[in-house]
């Protein structure tokens, strides 16, 4: 079930990141974060458990012609998760907070290597098998530029900053090792 969304532990997260980004998280307002690396928070729940590394964007510009554009977007996350009993192989993801051009792709850029994500909907995932080159030119970089396309012809390009994230992602995969 690779392209299905685990909506609460991305809810989860979304609401816990949204509260670092004001400013305003405390250890009761998310139970399931269990370590902060960084630019990127690990979450543990369920079971059998997921482990996941996420970030929200450092800076995100939204464009239309060429224009830069106001535009009311969701959560926009970078997700690398872990499931137990699943191996050590991290699963990419990412929402860009509204649903994507049908038949699109969303860019990911690292240093020199550029990746493309499968999109379905709201949510874009890695294709089979590129997973774990994706997750080492993020252990390598120093920034992910993610950009997509809207269902509405708005260019969105979200960079995430990737300092934290060897950490974070060997926190979420050990925690869901057999």
């Amino acid at each position: 079930m690779r392209y299905m969304a685990a909506t609460f532990k991305f809810s989860v997260a979304a609401a816990a990141l949204a509260l670092v980004a004001a400013g305003a998280a405390t250890a009761q307002e998310s139970t399931n974060r269990v370590a902060v690396e960084t630019a990127w928070s690990v979450f543990v729940d369920g079971t059998p458990r997921e482990c996941w590394a996420v970030s929200a964007p450092s800076e995100t510009l939204n464009t239309r012609d060429g224009r830069a554009v106001s535009v009311r977007r969701g959560d926009i996350l970078f997700f690398a998760t872990y499931r137990q009993g699943q191996g050590a192989v991290g699963e990419i993801s990412f929402t860009g907070g509204y649903p994507f051009a049908a038949n699109s792709t969303v860019d990911v850029v690292i240093g020199s290597d550029t990746f493309h994500l499968v999109t379905d909907g709201e949510w874009a995932w890695a294709a089979v098998g590129d997973d774990q080159r994706i997750l080492d030119a993020m252990r390598r970089g120093q920034s992910a530029v993610l950009t997509a396309h809207s269902s509405r012809g708005t260019q969105t390009q979200d960079t995430f900053n990737l300092f934290g994230l060897t950490a974070a992602t060997e926190e979420a995969q050990r925690r869901c090792a057999q």
